[in-house]
Order: structure tokens, then sequence, then C-alpha cells
């Protein structure tokens, strides 16, 4: 019998997963079946319950991957001395996030932002997949604060803020443009890279003091 080579064994992993990401975003968690996720791989019951027991499995996995990527992409940001500038780490790494998954398409348009809404709506029943994205969201944020921190250092970012309360509207930013793709169709990151660019890029002016209110 041939031996069954890593890289195989990778490569079927990542087919299954792509698979259930796809029913998932098209229908919803609790709509699809693991039926619907053999149909849509074309592999043996016995072939996916090798490498995963079942859904919440499979939306664990697929949650995991996706914060993992992102978390190691920021943490990587924050060694470096000073750190991108907001706007271009945003869009490097959202960019890079959205083309590892753009061949998952649903009716034409991309899956993964469809699939994040499903996630979301998913946690409000599935403890342990609410536990899954607390704890990932928080070393995201962890990381985005030591970003904070270095821009402050450097003097690229006022220094009376605290790098927390950054980090969580960096991230709130994000996620809202992950919405509107899924709400209002796709996208380019450069519309986001491009906001961000103009609204840090502010300065105030010499009218004594805010206008609203």
């Amino acid at each position: 019998m041939a031996r069954v080579t890593q890289e195989h064994l990778d490569a079927r992993r990542r087919q299954i997963l792509d698979g259930a990401a796809l029913c998932f975003a098209r229908n919803g968690f609790h709509a699809t079946s693991m039926q619907d996720v053999l149909k849509e791989v074309d592999l043996s019951a016995g072939a996916v319950y090798r490498y995963f027991s079942g859904k919440e499995e499979l939306i664990g996995a697929i949650v995991a991957e996706t914060l993992d990527s992102v978390r190691e992409a920021f943490e990587e940001a924050a060694r470096q001395s000073p750190p991108p500038p907001p706007d271009e780490l945003v869009a490097a790494v959202l960019g890079r996030t959205l083309a590892a998954r753009e061949s998952l398409v649903v009716d034409g348009r991309p899956a993964f932002p469809r699939l994040v809404i499903q996630v979301w709506t998913e946690t409000l029943r599935n403890e342990e997949l609410a536990d899954l994205l607390r704890e990932g969201y928080g070393s995201v944020r962890a990381a985005w604060g030591r970003i904070v921190e270095g821009y402050q250092e450097s003097g690229m970012m006022r220094a009376d803020v605290a790098p927390d309360h950054v980090a969580r509207t960096m991230i709130a930013s994000v996620l809202g443009f992950i919405a509107q793709q899924s709400l209002f169709g796709p996208a380019p990151v450069e519309v986001l890279r491009d906001g961000l660019r103009a609204l840090t890029g502010m300065r105030g002016g010499d009218t004594g003091g805010s206008q609203l209110g």
C-alpha cells in the first residue's frame, strides 16, 4: 500500500474545511447537515470523520484557523519598530485573509463575509464557539495593543489614549467592513485603507474647540 504523505493529508483537510465553509456560508450552520458537507467535498463519511467528528468541530477549526492567521500577522507587525501605519497594516492583513479564501464563492459573491456573519450568529447559542471567538479576539486585541504602543513610542500616534481603546476601534472597523461586504456586496480593501488613512491623518483646527453639540 502506498504511504499517505503529509501533503496529501493536509490537502484533504483543506478540502473538507473549504467545503464545509461553503455549506455554512450558503445555508447557515443549522440548515447544513454533515450529509451536505459530504456531498460538497465528494468524499465518504469515513474520509471526513477521520479528520472531524462533526459540524461543531468543523466550524471550530475554521474559526481557529482564521483567527490564528490574523493574530500571527499582527504579532509580526508588533515586533517591528515602528510598526507599519494602521491603514497599510489593516489593508495588508485583511487583504491576505480574503485572498486566502477567494476561491470560496456563493451565488457569485465571496463566501467569507457571509461565513463570518454565520459564525457570529452561532456564538449566541454555542458557548464553546463563543469562548473560542473571545479567546481569539483577545489575542488579536493584545497584539493590536502592542502595535499601538509602538506607534506611541515612535511619535506616530498621540500618547494620551489607552492602547486597548485604539485596538478595539481598529478591530471594530475591520469587522464592520466585513459585515458591509456581507450585506452590500464585495468592496476592495483599498476602500477601508483609504478611509482609515483619511481619518488617522486628520488634524485639529484652530477653531478653539469642537463644534459638535
